[in-house]
């Protein structure tokens, strides 16, 4: 199993939702959501830390 692969779809939405996070905190001020950096950098890698833990992930879609 190649946990390094996440599903087509999942990879852009974690790119999306971390910028929407960085940009919200950013806007407001408020420093947690510069953890919005965790789904950025899992989307660019291209690596799932919850199919490693889950082992439900789908490889390929």
């Amino acid at each position: 199993m190649d946990v390094n692969k996440i599903r087509k779809i999942c990879r852009p939405i974690r790119i999306v939702l971390g910028l929407a996070l960085i940009g919200a905190g950013v806007v407001t001020g408020i420093k947690w959501f510069y953890l919005g950096i965790i789904p950025l950098v899992a989307g660019l890698a291209n690596f799932c830390p919850l199919c490693i833990i889950t082992k439900k992930c789908d490889i390929e879609a």
